[in-house]
């Protein structure tokens, strides 16, 4: 019996052999992977010198599947497309924020991913969703083949898109006072936000519709539509707003933005509003 056990224990063992034998020699000969480097177009250099050298900020404008929601009907922007939207980006915020914050302050404080699409990102609710930002590090930008440089509502709603994803990071980085927040408007925030008009949530103390989302939107909201709003403009909307219990809670709000930019950033927020329309201005007359 012993030997019979002998013999068996050689026949596994050769059996093994073979098919390990026989697996390598179905095994490719040369690799299967291709690691071939693509070429840079003169738009990746210039992505590389405006945003990657300097911000350490990386564009994805090619279509790539595992950036985007699969699920939705997107596309990516077109080649010519991606330039001029870009060049947005960089005057209107980049510039701005390192005038008045200082020159390294986007170096420090800024999404390391820009996800550029070309189409709209549609919800079922009926409503789009212009921008997404994914834990401080990531931005996605809806839309790009639809912005008019040389329209102002076209770019002052790109531009809102970025500058409210910006005031996301900055909180993450700094939080604003959320309690005293909270206790300004606490009964108007509802996950029902966009049955609701502009008017009609301004008059209870919400900058826009959105904003009553949650704090944290109507903060980020808050402070965009400022930015994109001249003095005279953001005047204007106050104005409008008839409610003085609503008016005042507005006000309020401005204030602790405002406040929130000094404390902890050493920023004036005025300067920062006057410098971003300076910079509007120019973009929509070259």
């Amino acid at each position: 019996m012993k030997i019979l056990h002998r013999y068996r224990a050689i026949a596994m063992i050769t059996g093994a052999m073979l098919f390990v034998a026989c697996a390598h020699e179905d095994q490719p000969t040369e690799t299967q992977l291709d690691y071939t480097v693509k070429s840079k177009t003169e738009l990746d250099n210039w992505i590389g010198t405006t945003f990657l050298d300097p911000y350490n900020i990386k564009v994805y404008y090619e279509w790539n599947q595992n950036l985007v929601d699969d699920n939705r009907y997107l596309f990516p922007p077109t080649i010519d497309k991606v330039q001029p939207a870009l060049e947005v980006v960089e005057k209107i915020w980049i510039d701005s924020y390192s005038t008045i914050g200082g020159a390294d302050f986007v170096k420090k404080i800024s999404p390391r991913e820009f996800v550029l699409v070309g189409g709209t990102n549609l919800n079922t609710s009926g409503t789009m969703t212009l921008g997404l930002a994914e834990g401080g590090q990531r931005v996605t930008l809806f839309q790009l083949d639809y912005l008019n440089r040389s329209s102002r509502p076209d770019v002052t709603q790109f531009i809102h898109t970025i500058q409210h994803e910006y005031v996301h990071i900055l909180n993450q980085t700094k939080p604003f006072d959320e309690q005293a927040w909270a206790k300004l408007t606490p009964a108007g925030y509802t996950s029902s936000w966009y049955i609701y008009s502009t008017a009609s949530s301004r008059a209870l103390g919400f900058i826009t519709s959105y904003a009553r989302l949650s704090i944290y939107e109507d903060f980020a909201e808050t402070a965009a539509t400022i930015l994109t709003s001249s003095k005279a403009e953001y005047a204007a909307i106050l104005a409008s707003v008839t409610d003085a219990t609503a008016k005042a809670n507005l006000k309020k709000k401005e204030a602790i933005v405002v406040q929130y930019y000094k404390d902890n950033f050493g920023m004036d927020f005025y300067a920062l509003r006057d410098e971003a329309q300076k910079n509007t201005d120019a973009v929509i007359n070259d």
